[in-house]
């Protein structure tokens, strides 16, 4: 420590000096960063001797020589986790908060702080014992506090939790440990001559790293797999069933497989009237004599699954489900026989207790899979469990079987229905055109009354209100910079949601098991923007259902939207004029903003296996199929336009138009907190009516927080045009005339396409944790849109397979995300790499190419040049 003072005077002596040169003065500026950086590894190391402790720090720790089983696996087994070091350098700043979080924390006060506290609470509790009200207020009032305290004295104190981590040692008790049970675990994935060792580095500050080395050695497959089944019945099950099974001939050994397998078994039998049959009755062993002295590279075994009868029985007893009822309870307990049974009403051999409850005994039965006299169905109970659950009617549903005389399972269903009429208000950050302006506040309104004609129906209404500011269409000419302007939205919806499919005939009942539901809504919008106002009338109908958790279906068979727009807007009459310039050389966007009618219908798919919070390999998948105007083919052009009283310039417009859109996500976890994210986004749209186009709202766009995020939102494209044009001419752009970013092209108005191609890859992980975990990404977006009609008036818009390759716009950037865990806030900033548009002539009708505009950016320059630096703000991850 002398010597790093001593460093320090002399480098201060000759900073002093005025004769010094430039280059040493640059050269000191190095030596004081790295004064610093030895000062951080000094503190690191220090940690140790504090308080008289000597043990070595865990900052390290790999596994090798695996080549079958993964390191992920291996990693998993190991419980201490390594104090974190910054660039596999031996400095560890969080170890270092935490220590000095602890220098001012009191464990011994904050644990009394925690206890006074629950004493507290305990006492107010029995004096409220006999007010449910009052407790219930009660217990929200300390759980907050309870759980701070909570979290205090376990903990530690701010620094400690949010910028700290608490050391890890090393405890060469610990490596053995974990050398067996790599061991172990390496045996029950057939590599029963496994070994595993581990070698320990001693690195500076007293640091450890521990090298777990593996050799796998030779793997046992499977060669025969027998099944000795004593119960004839069961073993005539479980062979008609082999094509399911988890072993198989030719696999290497793997306990878990084994183990999947007598779970599978025991679910087959208990969905056949086994109700006590478990997996307790399924043994195996392997065989692999005269084979462990083979020096080949694949070594055979057998297994053996033996399911043995319950002693004293020479077969696996079946059960029947005998008397089956339904009960409402008031009582939050559930506890049976609670509720006054009034309303008792019998269908379908099941006895519905109602207990003056309005509700329709022929949805409820709809909704109940076991019915008496039929074998017992574990799947059956838990479709029951699900389906009642899913009609969000009840609060808790409660299925308790009473194994009677002569093996009847008598099954008794409670539930506690909800609130008959609920509110709930959100409030936030409003974010209406992402990456155009600035966030504003926004206000959101919801009623809900359940159960309204004892259908199990429910009525929502929600209304919602919101702004925010927006830049980029005015300068300022007194301070030279972009004025601020204001963006509206408010929209009122109200929905009718029915827990089935209506439709006349039988074939509605077939979706019952998939949660069907039917929704009926109409909403009204009005958005209110400083180039256009637009106001949305819509009605739709829907079915939907999901076959299982992972796929859903949704059938819109009305979707019909009367729309309203108008340019009486500060820059409404600039925006016309833009359009009247687009339609003078072709474009059929203007013919959006006339008064018009939408009608269509669409079905959509959807795949899902992602699972928010847990981070596994997962895909995604959405596919829309869309019919504008259908019906409307049923008349000739002549008899529409009379019906809508349409003329080239009056009247209702209408819009006949086909759309198809798939949305695909791939998710890889590298990590347990790092995952590699990828997108790819097409969608084509086809208007085959008189004008030609389809709804503004239908049409595609690129650029924002979630498309390509190198670009403003909605403003890039469509291929390789101009976002905007000066005096008409397509190829000699308008530049932003603001100070410093003359060579940047001005992003003005929106630009739709009638195709999309788009796609992403980002790279997540996390960097610490702060009040939230905050995360970090890096990215590269590409994609564009084009338009599909063949217009040689306008340059490079139109698709087509020649010439759309270099007209893929590229960007890339990084982001930071702050996760709450019920809510993430995204920052993301994006440069442009290659520009479509940026081949385009200049006022002396010189050709200029740039397209390639990576090298144009400039970190002394974040907003400024041709290649800025564009932010993006939005509320969840972009995919």
């Amino acid at each position: 420590m002398n010597k790093m003072y001593a460093l320090r005077s002399m480098m201060d002596d000759r900073l002093s000096n005025s004769s010094t040169s430039y280059s040493i003065r640059h050269t000191y500026k190095y030596l004081i960063w790295a004064t610093c950086l030895l000062l951080t590894v000094s503190l690191s190391g220090c940690l140790t001797s504090t308080g008289g402790r000597r043990e070595y720090l865990l900052t390290s720790q790999t596994v090798r020589g695996n080549r079958s089983v993964t390191r992920e696996e291996l990693e998993s087994l190991i419980p201490q986790k390594p104090n974190r070091r910054i660039l596999a350098l031996p400095i560890t700043p969080a170890l270092w908060f935490y220590q000095l979080g602890s220098r001012r924390f009191n464990q011994a006060a904050a644990v009394k702080a925690l206890q006074d506290k629950t004493n507290e609470f305990e006492q107010q509790s029995q004096q409220l014992a006999g007010q449910p009200a009052a407790l219930r207020k009660l217990n929200r009032h300390y759980e907050r506090r309870l759980k701070r305290l909570r979290r205090k004295a376990e903990e530690g104190n701010w620094i400690m939790r949010n910028l700290g981590e608490p050391p890890t040692y090393f405890y060469e008790r610990d490596a053995q440990v974990n050398a067996g049970k790599m061991q172990k675990y390496l045996v029950g994935k057939g590599f029963f001559n496994a070994g595993t060792a581990y070698r320990l580095d001693t690195l500076r500050a007293r640091q450890i790293r521990v090298n777990y080395l593996v050799n796998e050695n030779p793997g046992f497959f499977l060669r025969n797999v027998t099944y000795e089944i004593a119960d004839p019945r069961v073993d005539s099950l479980v062979r008609q069933s082999q094509k399911n099974s988890v072993v198989r001939v030719g696999d290497r050994f793997d306990l878990d497989n084994v183990s999947a397998e007598k779970v599978r078994i025991e679910s087959l039998l208990r969905d056949q009237g086994y109700y006590a049959f478990s997996r307790a009755y399924i043994g195996w062993e392997v065989d692999s004599t005269r084979r462990l002295a083979d020096d080949s590279l694949r070594r055979n075994l057998d297994l053996y699954m033996q399911i043995t009868n319950p002693p004293g029985q020479s077969a696996h007893p079946v059960y029947y489900v005998g008397d089956v009822q339904f009960q409402i309870t008031r009582d939050e307990t559930g506890v049976p026989g609670s509720s006054v049974q009034l309303d008792t009403v019998r269908r379908n051999g099941i006895t519905y207790l109602l207990g003056g409850s309005n509700i329709s005994s022929r949805l409820l039965d709809s909704k109940i899979f076991m019915r008496p006299g039929q074998p017992y169905s574990q799947t059956k109970y838990r479709d029951t469990q699900r389906q009642l659950f899913l009609l969000n009617q009840f609060k808790f549903i409660n299925l308790n079987i009473t194994d009677s005389t002569r093996r009847q399972l008598r099954t008794l269903i409670t539930a506690a229905p909800v609130d008959k009429y609920e509110y709930t208000f959100e409030g936030g950050l409003f974010v209406l055109y992402q990456g155009q302006g600035y966030p504003g506040p926004f206000a959101n309104l919801s009623f809900r009354a359940r159960n309204l004609f004892g259908g199990l129906e429910t009525l929502e209404t929600s209304v919602r209100y919101g702004f925010e500011a927006q830049t980029g269409f005015a300068i300022d000419s007194t301070t030279n910079r972009s004025r601020v302007y204001f963006a509206q939205e408010i929209g009122i919806t109200s929905s009718f949601i029915f827990p089935q499919i209506l439709f006349p005939g039988r074939m509605r009942f077939q979706f019952n098991p998939y949660n069907p539901r039917t929704q009926v809504s109409l909403g009204f919008t009005n958005s209110i923007r400083p180039d256009y106002r637009r106001s949305t009338l819509r009605s739709t109908m829907a079915y939907n259902w999901q076959t299982t958790p992972a796929k859903q279906f949704s059938f819109l068979i009305a979707d019909v939207n009367l729309i309203n727009a108008n340019f009486n807007t500060q820059f409404g009459a600039a925006f016309e004029k833009q359009l009247d310039s687009l339609a003078s050389l072709g474009s059929t966007i203007k013919q959006s903003f006339r008064r018009s009618i939408s009608s269509s219908i669409s079905f959509a798919y959807t795949y899902n296996t992602n699972t928010p919070g847990q981070n596994r390999r997962a895909n995604f998948l959405r596919a829309v199929v869309e019919s504008g105007g259908t019906t409307l083919n049923f008349f000739r052009e002549s008899q529409l336009r009379q019906i809508f009283n349409l003329t080239d310039s009056t009247g209702l417009q209408y819009f006949k138009y086909l759309r198809l859109n798939v949305d695909f996500r791939h998710y890889i976890p590298l990590r347990p907190r790092t995952t590699l994210a990828f997108r790819f986004n097409t969608g084509l749209v086809y208007g085959y009516g008189s004008n030609r186009t389809a709804p503004y709202e239908k049409l595609f766009f690129a650029g924002g927080s979630n498309s390509i995020r190198a670009w403003p939102l909605r403003r890039l494209g469509p291929g390789a045009e101009l976002p905007q044009a000066r005096d008409g001419a397509q190829r000699v752009p308008v530049f932003d005339n603001r100070d410093g970013r003359d060579e940047q092209f001005a992003y003005t108005f929106e630009k739709p396409g009638d195709m999309l191609i788009e796609g992403s890859a980002e790279l997540r992980g996390h960097l610490f944790r702060l009040l939230a975990d905050i995360n970090g990404a890096f990215f590269i977006d590409a994609g564009n849109v084009w338009t599909i009609r063949n217009n040689n008036r306008r340059f490079g818009e139109q698709f087509r397979f020649n010439t759309f390759v270099p007209q893929i716009a590229v960007g890339t950037g990084v982001g930071l995300r702050i996760d709450f865990s019920f809510f993430v806030i995204r920052f993301d900033g994006g440069i442009k790499v290659w520009d479509p548009a940026r081949r385009y002539l200049a006022n002396d009708n010189r050709l200029v190419d740039e397209r390639f505009l990576l090298p144009k950016f400039s970190l002394r320059q974040l907003t400024k040049g041709p290649n800025p630096l564009v932010l993006n703000f939005g509320i969840g991850y972009p995919f």
